[in-house]
């Protein structure tokens, strides 16, 4: 049995199909999985990285309060990634990129020393052996093309901290008419039953 974080990042709450694809994967998994760790990143944002927030995360003496808390924080939201086995990630697709909010869990995790190191050969990423589940949702046709600029990014900076055994599914034309919009849900769908059987 293996431990599951989720982390949801559409600012569209109950309106969301990203976030719908998610509830949908976590039901097939009740009973299967011993724990389940949801993180929804627009619902309890996270703080935006800044120079204060920069320079706190590299640790050390004399922190101001927010450094202190944003550490604190980071180290939470590292601990979760290393205490799981299956990371599931919704990406929805806005203007071309994932959402801030998304971005900002990536800034948080992205530590020196921590989730990657620095060799002569390179950085390593130290958050290894994990399994990634990327849910991306599209309002127009995107994957494999020149305007899907998202899932490069993601292969890159979550291979940078390690985690390089990712899995993409796409739900793509949701704002193309109904029957765009149910093809795609659909066959998410039954991607998704085929990851959890």
């Amino acid at each position: 049995m293996s431990n599951v974080l989720v982390l949801k990042s559409s600012i569209l709450g109950d309106y969301s199909q990203s976030n719908g694809l998610i509830d949908h994967l976590i039901a097939s998994w009740q009973g299967k999985v011993s724990s389940i760790i949801e993180r929804d990143l627009a619902a309890n944002p996270l703080p935006v990285l800044d120079g204060e927030i920069a320079g706190g995360l590299r640790g050390g003496d004399n922190l101001t309060p927010r450094q202190q808390e944003a550490l604190a924080l980071s180290d939470q939201l590292i601990e979760e990634v290393k205490a799981s086995d299956t990371l599931v990630i919704a990406a929805p697709m806005y203007n071309f990129s994932i959402p801030t909010q998304l971005k900002n869990w990536f800034d948080l995790i992205a530590r020196a020393g921590v989730t990657f190191s620095y060799t002569e050969n390179g950085p390593v990423g130290l958050l290894t052996g994990k399994k990634v589940i990327v849910v991306t949702t599209r309002g127009g046709m995107h994957k494999d093309g020149a305007t899907d600029t998202m899932v490069p990014y993601l292969k890159t900076i979550l291979g940078f901290v390690g985690l390089t055994d990712v899995e993409f599914v796409y739900s793509e034309a949701l704002n193309m008419g109904e029957d765009f919009a149910a093809k795609g849900i659909a066959d998410a769908k039954s991607e998704l039953d085929n990851i959890t059987a």
